[in-house]
């Protein structure tokens, strides 16, 4: 499970070694997340060992310093479970506190070079909770949520699971390769790579639907898209949020070439039906914002008029997101989803 003559094998009983927790509260540098109720001392069933960045000459950590597997994923299970529902403080900075006690929790499974079902474990539940970050901060300011550094963390998440996945089976890695082809939607490479995957695990489910969603974004079949779509659940459709407002910028410009006539209308309420926009207002905004003229309830294409806006602002969905996601608390979601 990890540890070898050269790998340490953690000690650690609790979610923050006791002499960082002594040291981060003299320095004043726990986190309001970490305190006692109503004063400035850490309690130690709430302080999360924060993520430490390597140095070069820097000795290992010794084992009582390092949370053992089981540790670990009871951390995981506190910070989605306890942590994230706070609804008192800003959703990033909760999200940063998270997601810097996460890139901890990798740290140590790195470190002790933990391997199988135990990182499975760890990786699926943190790979869960950041797309589903991603989605729910998705209009906030760079300053408080950094989509680069957000990305990375995904990447580097998809990338070990999936190489536990080619040591050793595991029954959730049809849908995790799912939500990663999503979450690369369009990208050659990752179509690549899933499609090298052992006939059983692509001929799941989960991974016969991202392919198939996979293949229409590549066909430009935007009907069949957005079909298909509308039914995934909400974890693959948080995955794949990003990749939406593109998609609909791709729909609008080949509606604009196939559809170009002087005299020619499209309803906005068929047309937020097809790309499954939330309302006809909603579409209205979005033709406008491409350079299209919409009068009385209509757009009109022409090939001249469309204009690429460049950067667009991946804004929450009622129809394709929130409405799956329920009333479940997020660990229950997650955890039925690695499960």
């Amino acid at each position: 499970m990890g540890g070898t003559d050269e790998f340490p094998v953690g000690t650690c009983p609790g979610m923050c070694p006791l002499d960082e927790l002594v040291q981060r509260e003299r320095q004043g540098r726990l986190h309001r997340l970490e305190l006692r109720e109503g004063t400035r001392q850490g309690d130690p069933a709430r302080v999360v060992k924060e993520y430490s960045r390597p140095a070069a000459g820097k000795e290992l950590p010794q084992p009582q310093e390092l949370r053992p597997a089981p540790v670990l994923l009871a951390t995981v299970r506190y910070l989605l479970g306890q942590v994230a529902p706070q609804a008192d403080l800003p959703p990033a900075e909760v999200h940063a506190f998270i997601s810097d006690r996460l890139r901890a929790v990798r740290q140590d499974a790195t470190l002790q070079q933990l391997q199988g079902a135990p990182c499975v474990a760890l990786l699926e539940r943190s790979l869960g909770y950041l797309l589903h970050a991603g989605y729910q901060l998705c209009q906030e300011p760079p300053a408080r949520f950094d989509p680069h550094l957000h990305r990375t963390q995904l990447h580097e998440c998809f990338s070990w699971l999936r190489r536990c996945y080619r040591d050793s089976c595991h029954d959730r890695e049809p849908a995790f390769q799912a939500l990663f082809l999503l979450y690369n939607l369009g990208f050659p490479e990752a179509l690549r790579q899933v499609l090298q995957l052992p006939d059983h695990v692509r001929a799941s489910p989960e991974l016969r639907t991202a392919l198939a969603v996979n293949w229409a974004y590549l066909e430009h079949n935007w009907a069949r898209f957005f079909r298909l779509v509308q039914a995934l659940p909400y974890l693959p459709i948080c995955a794949l949020h990003r990749h939406l407002g593109p998609t609909r910028r791709l729909a609008l410009l080949t509606f604009s070439h196939g559809f170009s006539a002087r005299n020619s209308r499209c309803p906005l309420t068929w047309l937020a039906w097809l790309l499954a926009v939330d309302s006809p207002e909603e579409m209205a905004e979005l033709c406008r914002h491409h350079g299209l003229t919409v009068l009385d309830g209509a757009v009109v294409f022409q090939r001249a008029a469309f204009r690429d806006p460049g950067i667009l602002v991946h804004g929450p969905s009622q129809l394709l997101v929130d409405s799956k996601r329920g009333e479940a608390p997020l660990l229950e979601v997650i955890e039925d989803a690695c499960s």
